[in-house]
């Protein structure tokens, strides 16, 4: 299993609850979820990966379970690993998908 498949059911259940159209896609080695075209969060092993406003940057990884997202060895601003800790309850889940949604609309999208 590339992705915990329960942490992406999880993640599916608040975007349907937010009424939130969303389209999944098999990339960074795991399932990452698009919003308006363009990456908002997605699950890799056992970790949420979220794309977070980088204003908001410093402050999110003071919180539980946040590190730095890193592929190439430096990390990529704006986006963050969360691990098990900081989404075990769905409150904590719920609020690291709103940072997402939140940044969404200024995101740029990817180029093809």
């Amino acid at each position: 299993m590339a992705y915990d498949e329960l942490l992406a059911d999880r993640v599916k259940k608040i975007f349907r609850a937010k009424r939130v159209r969303f389209e999944e896609k098999n990339m960074f080695g795991g399932l990452c979820f698009l919003v308006k075209r363009k990456m908002c969060v997605g699950v890799q092993k056992d970790r949420l990966m979220a794309r977070i406003d980088p204003e908001v940057y410093k402050e999110a990884l003071a919180r539980k379970g946040c590190r730095e997202m890193t592929f190439t060895g430096k990390p990529m601003k704006g986006f963050v690993f969360v691990e098990r800790e900081g989404t075990k309850n769905d409150k904590s889940l719920k609020e690291w998908i709103q940072l997402a949604l939140d940044f969404n609309p200024k995101a740029k999208t990817s180029k093809k």
